[in-house]
């Protein structure tokens, strides 16, 4: 029974494999991505950080996605 659902009447090589390659290819992307955020996000950090205190205070309040940045990031200014 299972040794037919693996083997799919002789088409099962070709559709794992496919399965295989496409689980793959995601978590490719998926790491890339990641990364690249984490870059982006360092480099958004330290802009906000080379601005005075209180350019810093009104770019929290005008930006929700600057406070989840800063929020989720672990050093802290």
């Amino acid at each position: 029974m299972i040794l037919s659902y693996i083997s799919m009447n002789g088409y099962g090589l070709f559709v794992w494999s496919s399965f295989g390659i496409t689980f793959f290819t995601c978590a490719i992307l998926y790491y890339r991505t990641l990364r690249t955020l984490r870059k982006y996000e360092k480099e958004f950090v330290k802009e906000i950080q080379e601005l005075s205190t209180e350019e810093r205070k009104i770019v929290l309040a005008n930006s929700r996605i600057a406070t989840k940045v800063l929020s989720s990031y672990n050093k802290t200014f």
